[in-house]
């Protein structure tokens, strides 16, 4: 039986975040996961209720996370970031699935994005499935 692995997408860079999808969705199939159907947040922010809602049901054994967390003017993606991913640890643990981090940045600048897309999504579905 294939374990049922929800993602959590943000749409703030949506055209990367499809490549990764697809990516995603190479690398479960090579697990034999299965993904579910993404839901899609408008950034970063709202990446821990979504994930939240989904950890709660019992149909989902898993999670992956994908998004950009670019570089801007001031700390604010730093400081978003590193709240983004101390958030998604506290869900991990509490509802002991595992998650995997599928999200570029904090502080990503333009040129660190391309060659990142396919291994950070990769990456996100691969850790999941080691940790089951």
């Amino acid at each position: 039986m294939n374990k049922k692995i929800a993602v959590i997408c943000g749409s703030f860079h949506e055209l990367e975040v499809k490549r990764m999808l697809d990516w995603a969705r190479q690398e479960s199939e090579n697990l034999s996961l299965e993904l579910l159907e993404p839901v899609w947040v408008p950034g970063a922010m709202e990446v821990p209720l979504a994930l939240e809602r989904c950890c709660k049901l019992s149909q989902t054994d898993g999670a992956i996370c994908l998004g950009i967390i670019e570089k801007g003017q001031t700390q604010h993606g730093l400081a978003m970031g590193q709240a983004v991913i101390k958030s998604i640890i506290e869900i991990q643990i509490r509802y002991d699935k595992p998650i995997g981090l599928g999200i570029i940045g904090p502080g990503a600048e333009p040129e660190h994005i391309e060659p990142r897309l396919e291994p950070h999504a990769r990456a996100a579905v691969s850790a999941v499935a080691k940790m089951f």
